[in-house]
């Protein structure tokens, strides 16, 4: 990477990491006290931030198309905005309807600021070269919920959940605007390319249904695996502390497994590192059916490195399958099944575990799995799609 090319990804990695930290990861922290001081259960939080993804699912192709249009300065600019009124109004709420309302506005800033935005951004900056751009803020967005669990939880316990989630409106304004606006380049033609624009006609086609497919089977078990983790392996039996030990583990191993696809698989059509990513979650929770509590380590060291490289494939694979034409636009279609599945994973998984226990790994691992299976279908496109996307090799 160039100069520029580095900065753009340090910036973009910097204000994904906010957006994430301040939205996503929030409720696993704040759920508890603002349910508390509203007096309702908790559920109606994860209820409300449940509507947020769907939301977010909803409006995922329609993001995308702008930003195909226009380039993603303006789009990202905008999700700061938003999601800096949405925690200031959660800050400030005093009842369900404006928590659900807060929670709205939160999902549509997802929506504009989270990764399919930002892949897509970097796709219409870079086109076919966007590969090592998007492995990159994933790098540095992948310590989200490592930076952004402690200063919510240090922001909680010092000067409680209402100004913690006022602080977090500030940081967009002050840090996340600043940067998104003033680093990412504006598009030339933007003007006369909303004028004219013509929705592209997208057929949803097998190689689009297998990918959606595909991302749904694989993100409904982050899905779950991020709200029920801890839960899971205890009923493997793993003590508190390792099952928490354990979790602490993720996060690394998503890293570690990205430095893994930026050096060794990116020469590689990504294809390969998806699959091998599908395989991962299966293979540590067979590890833990024959080892026990004692090896949850083992389970979360595979699961996160498979998480980590799904990241970077959500992105990666559709713009080698289809290359950058539309690139925006394909990503929230192929994006919203995944979206739509991640918000319901939690309560299905939830339900499954009370019946099922730490068996509950069968269905993740068949999840896990049938997405693979939908990998290879897609076998004979992508070698094509490789050929055309290295032309001298």
């Amino acid at each position: 990477m160039n100069r520029h090319q580095l900065l753009i990804v340090f910036a973009l990695g910097s204000t994904q990491t906010l957006a994430w930290a301040s939205s996503y990861y929030l409720p696993a922290i704040l759920a508890d006290p603002i349910a508390r001081d509203l007096g309702v259960s908790s559920n109606w939080i994860f209820a409300a931030f449940s509507a947020s993804l769907v939301i977010a699912a909803m409006l995922g192709p329609r993001v995308g198309r702008q930003i195909d249009l226009v380039g993603g300065r303006q789009v990202l600019s905008l999700s700061n905005l938003t999601l800096a009124a949405g925690l200031a109004l959660l800050g400030a709420t005093y009842s369900i309807p404006v928590l659900v309302l807060a929670w709205l506005l939160l999902g549509i800033g997802m929506s504009f600021g989270l990764y399919d935005a930002a892949f897509a951004a970097l796709g219409r900056i870079y086109g076919d070269s966007a590969r090592r751009s998007i492995t990159g803020i994933t790098l540095i967005a992948g310590f989200a919920s490592t930076v952004g669990w402690p200063l919510t939880a240090w922001g909680l316990d010092t000067i409680g959940w209402r100004n913690t989630c006022f602080a977090w409106a500030v940081a967009h304004m002050v840090i996340g605007l600043p940067v998104n606006f003033f680093v990412l380049p504006a598009v030339k033609g933007a003007k006369a390319a909303v004028a004219t624009a013509v929705k592209p006609h997208i057929p949803i086609d097998r190689t689009m249904i297998l990918l959606a497919f595909a991302f749904a089977a694989a993100w409904s078990v982050t899905g779950a695996m991020a709200a029920h983790l801890p839960r899971i392996l205890e009923a493997a039996g793993a003590t508190s502390l390792q099952a928490v030990s354990a979790g602490a583990l993720i996060g690394p191993a998503q890293v570690a497994a990205r430095i893994v696809e930026a050096s060794l698989l990116s020469r590689y059509h990504p294809l390969l590192s998806t699959r091998l990513a599908c395989l991962m979650h299966p293979i540590g929770a067979a590890i833990l059916a024959l080892a026990g509590g004692a090896a949850t380590s083992a389970f979360a060291i595979f699961h996160g490195a498979g998480n980590g490289i799904l990241t970077i494939a959500r992105g990666t694979l559709p713009l080698a399958v289809f290359g950058p034409q539309n690139y925006g636009y394909r990503l929230g279609i192929i994006g919203a099944p995944a979206r739509m599945a991640q918000a319901a994973a939690p309560l299905a998984f939830g339900l499954l575990i009370d019946v099922m226990g730490s068996r509950i790994l069968i269905v993740s691992s068949a999840l896990s799995l049938s997405a693979l299976l939908a990998l290879l279908l897609l076998g004979k496109r992508s070698s094509q799609s490789e050929a055309r996307c290295d032309p001298g090799g």
